[in-house]
């Protein structure tokens, strides 16, 4: 997951510091912003799309330990209209009237009479760090009931660092850096070992040396300070936040910082905010080697469809023994065991992908066909210019928000000890996010989250979470004693607008009226339970070529 409140070297008291019991920063403006008086946003047409939002069969986006949620496709419903515009912002808050970074927004307007029924501004954010948002706002605009949708102004904001926000940042050049096969994340000896530390320094060097100026700045603090100066440019006293993921943690430090700006609060998939952040990582191995657990139980109950084994152990098997061989054969010399890992992570956010992910195991394990493994690779895990910007947004965000261990010896016990309870994850996490162990800036102390002078609070989570497992949700809800928790069943990441009927109808009810769920502490501590989403049917499913996120990639096979 990627983490929390970058403070400037030397300014780990910036909080406790600047902030005054209501959570408003000394020295700030009426309206409560850190900063120089903002002027009228200038809402223009936006400008044409270069890329998909969506990119991949469901539109999850590459792997990653935790990403951004991607909306899986445009409604068919309706297109929502909208604006965009720019925000100046100041690069260091301690320096109001320093120098200045840009925000890119987009809006899509509300309806409802603004004065009567409209509730003002609702930004949401989808995780990362390294989520741009702006897709997000028109997803959400379009798979709101229509009348929660027409009370809010729904506000996306790519924050600092990301594209198309700027600066952008980069760290390496994606095409050579992530050429495949990369080297394998588990390392087989001292020397596998050495290359997987020596690529982790090489790219904490590569942003040290094109962004010393801003990497100090890159913190969740700062973006929450930027989400208060975009509720100031918006002329709206209060504000509504919908955050997914890593966008949980936002939400919560900003409304641990503006407690008094908050309207209403979603945070989804919910970030254990006592572990940032690399204990929160540990945990993540154990999570994902569930989830994985998961999957190859399911496709053992379909033996039938994929003839891989029975059993979960036989899949096992089955499913290392491939990892095994990309080693020394890379499936069409691309797909690596590095490859392979990045595509079946993808698998631990959400089981609609489960189907495309037998299909390519059988396929590959069964008839030595590689085909159905490389389409997948390229659909949803291969890195471009986009995803290397989010990726750097990722370790700047984490690298600087709290101490990182800077021994590698430590990295290297630790990860070895969770390999030996979760090989899915352990390694290729730690990799992940290995960087953050000779990040050129070090990490620094994070927001003490939580706070009792909020409205009500809705948590939502999936039980079987591997990138935010529950019990970060239940942290969280100690921490805010306005929440309610409305959890449900499975281990899809992002849970709410995406087809649960369940819990959209609980979130238009809060949105709407916030109208809380009774407090019951339930089945795990949970407010309220939606079930699940029915597992997906099992399908010999074959991956065509064609532009990322359209219906021609997958096809059953009858």
């Amino acid at each position: 997951m990627k983490r929390v409140v970058g403070v400037i070297a030397g300014v780990a008291t910036l909080v406790a510091g600047l902030v005054g019991p209501e959570g408003v920063a000394a020295g700030s403006d009426r309206s409560g912003h850190w900063g120089p008086p903002q002027r009228p946003l200038e809402w223009k047409q936006c400008p044409p799309e270069t890329k998909s939002a969506s990119g991949g069969l469901l539109g999850l986006g590459s792997a990653r330990p935790i990403r951004p949620i991607r909306p899986a496709r445009r409604s068919a419903r309706r297109e929502p209209v909208q604006e965009c515009a720019e925000l100046r912002v100041p690069l260091d808050y301690r320096e109001p009237y320093g120098q200045q970074i840009t925000l890119a927004l987009n809006r899509i307007k509300g309806t409802a009479s603004r004065d009567g029924n409209h509730l003002g501004a609702l930004l949401v954010n989808p995780g990362g760090p390294g989520g741009e948002g702006l897709s997000l706002a028109r997803y959400v605009a379009a798979r709101l009931p229509k009348d929660v949708a027409a009370r809010f102004d729904i506000i996306g904001f790519a924050p600092r660092g990301v594209a198309p926000s700027q600066p952008a940042i980069s760290c390496v050049d994606p095409a050579r850096f992530y050429a495949p096969p990369r080297p394998d994340n588990v390392p087989r000896n001292d020397a596998e070992e050495q290359v997987l530390a020596g690529r982790a320094r090489q790219y904490a060097e590569g942003c040290g040396n094109r962004w010393a100026w801003f990497l100090p700045y890159l913190t969740t603090e700062n973006s929450a300070r930027d989400m208060d100066a975009v509720r100031a440019a918006l002329g709206e006293e209060k504000i509504s936040y919908l955050g997914y993921s890593y966008g949980t943690y936002l939400g919560a430090v900003y409304a641990t910082l503006f407690p008094q700006r908050v309207r209403r609060l979603v945070l989804d998939s919910v970030v254990d905010p006592d572990g940032v952040w690399y204990e929160a990582n540990i945990a993540q191995d154990h999570s994902f080697d569930r989830r994985h657990r998961d999957f190859l139980a399911w496709v053992a109950e379909h033996d039938d469809v994929y003839k891989l084994g029975a059993t979960q152990a036989a899949v096992s098997f089955a499913w290392y023994s491939m990892r095994s061989r990309l080693h020394d054969r890379p499936a069409g010399g691309v797909v690596g065991p590095s490859e392979l890992d990045d595509v079946y992570s993808n698998g631990a956010y959400s089981d609609r992908l489960w189907p495309y992910l037998g299909a390519a195991f059988s396929s590959y394990v069964r008839n030595g066909d590689p085909s159905v493994l490389v389409k997948l690779f390229h659909l949803e895990a291969e890195i471009d210019a986009e995803e290397e910007n989010s990726y750097a947004v990722y370790l700047g965000v984490e690298c600087r928000d709290a101490a990182w261990p800077r021994s590698w010896d430590r990295w290297r016990a630790d990860t070895r000890r969770a390999h030996t309870e979760a090989p899915f994850m352990a390694w290729p996490n730690a990799v992940y996010n290995a960087p953050c162990a000779f990040w050129p800036e070090k990490g620094g102390t994070p927001v003490k989250v939580g706070t009792s002078h909020l409205p009500p609070v809705l948590l939502i989570q999936a039980e079987r979470d591997a990138a935010t497992p529950y019990e970060g949700a239940l942290r969280m809800r100690r921490l805010f004693p306005t929440a309610r928790l409305l959890t449900s069943g499975g281990g899809n990441h992002g849970v709410s607008l995406a087809g649960n009927a369940c819990v959209d109808r609980q979130l238009a009810a809060y949105l709407r009226d916030a109208a809380l769920l009774p407090q019951r502490r339930g089945k795990r501590g949970a407010d309220a339970t939606c079930p699940g989403e029915p597992e997906p049917r099992a399908a010999l499913m074959k991956v065509a070529a064609g532009a990322p996120g359209t219906a021609s990639h997958a096809s059953a096979v009858r």
